[in-house]
């Protein structure tokens, strides 16, 4: 394993919770918290800031080496309402729920969302997508399916969910990221992650 060649200049001894307040509870989570932290001058600052708490998520970008094939997975989005479309083209993904492992999560919401089977996920990249003010982090894995199973329209509707699954080849699907179609961050370092890997994935 290559060395870190990086290390934060500070770690949690140098940041102390002052207050610590839920300021809403619903499908998510919202905090509000006063904290003082260690400066780079040495000295240390006060500051109040909101957190939004949603749970980790794992994602997985499932992959065909065999026909070369992604499956994605469209769906309505409330977040992209200011965007090109609420309807964005993305990975399986799915909340880590108490007592599961990201493997764990993986399987089930790759049945659940795209109607597959996968085999043995593999961790691309743990992450996390807005350090700023969200507390989630994804754990992005990658999974080998059989894309000819691949089709339909999934989810679970007590959760809100309407899914279609696309079948894409992967060079379709990285000139979709290369075209700012594809704008979900998992899909994009996931196949960002396909498009530098692919040869030896599909040499086995």
């Amino acid at each position: 394993m290559m060395k870190r060649s990086w290390q934060p200049s500070f770690n949690h001894s140098d940041v102390r919770i002052l207050k610590d307040e839920t300021v809403f509870q619903g499908y998510f989570r919202v905090k509000q918290l006063t904290l003082s932290h260690r400066r780079f001058d040495g000295n240390e600052m006060e500051i109040t800031r909101e957190l939004f708490q949603r749970g980790d998520a794992v994602c997985v970008l499932l992959y065909d080496p065999l026909r070369d094939k992604v499956v994605l997975v469209e769906q309505f989005r409330v977040g992209s309402l200011n965007g090109p479309s609420p309807w964005m083209l993305e990975v399986v993904a799915g909340v880590v729920e108490e007592g599961e492992s990201s493997r764990d999560v993986a399987q089930r919401e790759s049945v659940e969302e795209a109607g597959v089977v996968i085999g043995e996920p593999k961790r691309i990249i743990r992450y996390l997508p807005s350090g700023g003010g969200c507390d989630e982090w994804i754990d992005l894995m990658y999974a080998e399916v059989d894309s000819e199973q691949a089709k339909g329209i999934h989810g679970l509707p007590q959760e809100g969910e309407d899914i279609q699954v696309h079948v894409l080849s992967s060079q379709t699907a990285i000139a979709l990221v290369e075209q700012g179609v594809i704008n979900s961050s998992p899909a994009i370092i996931g196949l960002q992650w396909l498009a530098l890997n692919k040869a030896s994935l599909m040499r086995g």
